[in-house]
């Protein structure tokens, strides 16, 4: 059985990727949370065990568990390039490994979604029958990342690290204006998802 069709979604932080997933669920997609996926394999054994031989106990909660606030404490500094990397290559392999399963347990005829922060620099876009970039202004994205409880330097220092949107954009197949309200944003994605059937 061929795997199931991938619609990878991509854009800025807070952008309204996973909007975007959660209303391409709607319409019949499956959707892949990768990021939810990789929070759970930060539990694994063997991840944990790699977690902390890299930094210590530190790392670690109550109950022994991995801490993700410690995690992102020591990736997303501005000076964190080896550590980043040092946990996209402990968990991305992973993480690709059950999306494929996932794929082919899909039934023929049923899309899937990838919500990834990284799809791209995962080097996950192959994979993709189609990639959409969500598009939304600066002011609207920093807005919703204070909203989330991050600050402005830590949404500055995450964007810093991952592809420019220009380059995002330039490797997608259609563009949704996150630019108003949610009702107007589901309006595009419905038209789109209509269009793929034609």
């Amino acid at each position: 059985m061929s795997p199931a069709p991938l619609i990878g979604v991509v854009g800025g932080i807070a952008s309204g990727k996973s909007l975007v997933s959660s209303l391409l669920e709607s319409l019949g997609a499956r959707r892949f949370d990768a990021d939810q996926v990789g929070h759970r394999l930060l539990d694994e054994p063997t991840v944990r065990g790699a977690l902390v031989g890299r930094w210590g106990d530190g790392v670690l909660g109550d109950g022994g568990l991995v801490s993700r606030p410690a995690v992102a404490e020591r990736v997303f500094r501005p000076d964190a390039g080896e550590d980043l990397a040092f946990l996209e290559q402990l968990l991305h392999p992973r993480i690709a490994r059950v999306l494929d399963e996932e794929l082919a347990q899909t039934p023929s005829g049923t899309r899937m979604v990838l919500d990834a922060a990284l799809l791209l620099e995962a080097g996950w876009g192959d994979r993709c029958s189609w990639i959409v970039f969500v598009d939304a202004p600066r002011e609207d994205r920093l807005r919703r990342a204070l909203e989330r409880g991050w600050t402005e330097g830590a949404f500055h220092a995450r964007e810093q690290q991952q592809m420019p949107l220009d380059e995002k954009r330039r490797r997608s197949d259609h563009v949704f204006a996150n630019y108003g309200s949610r009702q107007s944003l589901a309006i595009q994605v419905k038209d789109w998802w209509q269009q793929l059937d034609r």
